[in-house]
């Protein structure tokens, strides 16, 4: 009987052209799905090259890096596999230049200031990711902290007009009344007060012209006259004397460039508010308005569970 021949042992050599090659497949297969990702602002700040780090360090396998306005030419100079995402405003005046170029994040830009410099249309090579908080959102965190309130008073200007439409749909299926007042000229107190004469609670629209710091104090301590509340407009104000709003912090904003960068652009959303988000309060003046201590980690997953959007 013939026997059979026992099977060699791969002989080290072997071994290492088959690690070489499972090396280099892997080298391949990183290179081939690594993306360039170039983050663009006015000025090389200590801010802009925080946030390209922890970019850098979300995204190990991409390349990851900043360069200031001054440093470029035409966006459409500039490769269009590249992955360019717009830190200011200054980048974005920038990019409307030119219709040509890659497709394009506009990073933490707001409602108003897309309106300023955009109109109604928005170019199909841009992505627009909100800075200030959605209207339904906030509404939603006022009839949470405060279910009594029915009429939400609000101030706007010839700029922030435009949101009213969207904001009195999303109070609707609320319940909530919204009660305007044109405030035109902030150095006239009467707008303000005949609103608070007139509501439960004020919400405060991300418009800079009427929620300033020059303004602050005379929206704060009015408020707090009449003892009504006021919510938003955005985290900074709430530190100064508003009750609360919702935001999104650095970490939020990584996270949700990551899913998006992990997308082909042509699926990228034409604007998009962050569905990761935070709640801040100022307890002091919780206190003050006699509303029970928020918690804020329950607030948010309360108004995750009721979020519409995808």
């Amino acid at each position: 009987m013939s026997r059979c021949r026992p099977r060699k042992t791969p002989t080290f050599g072997r071994l290492l052209v088959g690690l070489c090659l499972l090396f280099a497949g892997l080298l391949s297969h990183f290179s081939a799905n690594s993306a360039d990702i170039l983050l663009i602002g006015a000025e090389d700040s200590p801010g802009m090259q925080t946030f390209t780090t922890a970019l850098k360090e979300t995204r190990p396998h991409d390349t990851v890096r900043f360069e200031p306005l001054a440093n470029l030419s035409l966006p459409g100079k500039l490769p269009v596999n590249t992955r360019l995402i717009l830190l200011d405003l200054p980048s974005l005046d920038w990019r409307l230049q030119d219709t040509e170029g890659p497709p394009t994040l506009v990073l933490r830009i707001s409602r108003l200031q897309a309106r300023l410099r955009l109109g109604t249309t928005l170019p199909s090579h841009l992505s627009l990711l909100w800075s200030d908080p959605p209207l339904d959102r906030q509404l939603r965190l006022t009839q949470i902290l405060l279910p009594q309130a029915r009429r939400i008073g609000v101030l706007f200007d010839q700029h922030s007009a435009f949101l009213l439409k969207e904001l009195r749909q999303a109070a609707v299926p609320l319940g909530l009344e919204i009660v305007a007042k044109h405030w035109d000229d902030t150095n006239d107190s009467r707008p303000l007060q005949t609103l608070l004469k007139n509501s439960d609670v004020l919400l405060g629209l991300d418009d800079p012209d009427l929620y300033n710091p020059k303004t602050a104090k005379n929206l704060l301590l009015s408020s707090y006259t009449r003892h009504t509340a006021l919510i938003g407009p955005n985290a900074a104000f709430v530190k100064a004397g508003s009750l609360a709003s919702t935001y999104s912090d650095q970490n939020d904003w990584l996270t949700i460039l990551d899913q998006m960068l992990d997308r082909p652009p042509a699926t990228w959303p034409r604007t998009l508010y962050p569905n990761r988000f935070k709640v801040l309060s100022n307890p002091q003046v919780a206190r003050s308005l006699g509303v029970e201590q928020i918690d804020e980690a329950s607030v948010v997953t309360q108004l995750a569970a009721g979020e519409r959007r995808p």
